[in-house]
Order: C-alpha cells, then structure tokens, then sequence
C-alpha cells in the first residue's frame, strides 16, 4: 500500500519537471494503484481453500442447525489505507477491495451463542483503487489512478518488502466465539495473514436471521502486528499509516 507523487500539469508560469526529475519522482515515489483482477474463466476450478470450507460447514449442516454461504457478488469487503509524513500531500489514500472471496457461516440450532463464520480471499485477487470505489469516498481518495502507476504498486505492496503475496497469498478470518443478540453481535476474530494470527473483537450488524443473512462491519488492522512494516520513503518523509480500516457488507444464502 504506497504513497506516491500526484501528477500535476504545469500551470501559468510554473516551470514543468526536466524528463530527468519528473523520471526520478516517478521512479522514487510512484503511488501505485491497481492490481488488475484474475482474468474471468468458463468454468473456475475450486481451490484447496473453499474445498476445506465446504467440507467443515457441509459437516456443520449435517449435525443440525443452518449453513449460509456468502455471496461474493452480493457482498464487499473494502480495506482503507492512508498517506502519511511531512509530504502526505503528495501522496494518496487507498481502497483495496476483494471481489472474490469464499465464506460460510453456521447458526446453530440453539441461535448465535455457538455460531461460527469464516472468510478468505487471496492478496493476489486484491482490487486497488478502482476508479468507481474511489468516486463513492470525496475528496480524501481524488482522481484516477494510471495504468502506468499500477505496476509499482504490485512490487511494493505484494512484494519482498510488503505482504509477500507469492509466499502468503491468503488472509483467513475464522470466528471464535459470538457474543450479543440480534441485530447487534460481538465477534471474537483470528485473523491469519503474512505467517501470522492476531485476535481481535469485531462489531458485527446481522439482519434476516433465521431465513437469509445479512451482515455488516468493521475494525482496525495494523500491518505491524503481522510482520509487515508500512511503506515509506525517504526516512519516513512520505509514507503510510501502519493502520489499515477494514469493513464489510456480506449477505449469505442459505444451502
């Protein structure tokens, strides 16, 4: 997730970049933007993960209660970066978002106090700062980001010196215990990314149980606590914030 130096035309009687500068400040602090989606397949073979998934709530249903399969293209899951330094002005805000995911959740036949969920997307299938998810945020998340800026942000974000996404390509959330009752729940979280797990609590609002699901929420991450330190630049001058914003909106059918 990177800073980067915004692209301005020269305006009255400002002098425009050399090729020379204009090069370097690319080079040193592009703010990278989108890692392009997986390219759509007829017929997508099921990975490993969902698999697993399937079996353990297929497992689940069996032994009573409701299984509910959540809807990636009902659903969003949007995670929140943000400059930082002496020159944030020269750099952006970024939404990732995860338009493929796999997720269950089981509501037990005694209601929530013993349910579960879990989720999990891969670092490689991360949407960055789609143009229509950043129109919806103001003046904080502005403009387009160029192709030409997409790249870079690969390398920095999922590369040796970020989350290292072709060593951990998965981020899983796996619920341990609920707490609360409809419309608003407590869950209890382990988050495994980047070789790691950290706990954490998550307000939840779940809407249409027992029939359907709808759930929605959000919390903090810091890249820190997951081994990975934030982009920066220049000492610090131009960087991100070690804390990233995650909120999601998921709807389930039930199976």
């Amino acid at each position: 997730m990177d800073c980067g130096l915004e692209s301005k035309k020269a305006r009255g009687s400002r002098k425009p970049l050399s090729l020379f500068a204009a090069s370097a400040a690319v080079l040193l602090i592009g703010c990278r933007a989108i890692l392009p989606p997986a390219p759509p397949q007829a017929v997508a073979p099921k990975e490993a993960e969902q698999i697993s998934l399937e079996e353990a709530y297929g497992e689940l249903a069996r032994a009573g209660g409701k299984v509910f399969a959540l809807q990636p293209q009902e659903s969003t899951i949007r995670m929140y970066a943000f400059r930082a330094g002496k020159a944030a002005r020269l750099g952006h805000n970024h939404v990732l978002s995860a338009p493929r995911f796999t997720g269950f959740f089981y509501l037990p036949p005694g209601g929530t106090a013993n349910g579960r969920f879990d989720l999990a997307f891969r670092l490689d299938q991360l949407e960055i700062d789609n143009p229509a998810e950043r129109s919806k945020l103001g003046p904080a998340f502005p403009g387009v980001i160029s192709q030409e800026d997409i790249d870079q942000t690969r390398q920095h974000l999922l590369g040796a010196s970020g989350f290292e996404a072709d060593r951990y390509p998965w981020v899983r959330v796996h619920c341990l215990r609920i707490a609360g009752e409809a419309p608003k729940f407590a869950a209890e979280v382990e988050v495994q990314m980047h070789g790691s797990q950290q706990r954490l609590w998550v307000a939840l609002d779940v809407d249409g149980l027992p029939d359907h699901l709808v759930a929605s929420g959000s919390f903090v991450l810091r890249q820190t606590d997951f081994s990975v330190q934030p982009y920066s630049l220049l000492g610090g001058l131009l960087s991100v914030e070690d804390e990233v914003v995650i909120e999601f909106h998921l709807a389930g059918t039930a199976l």
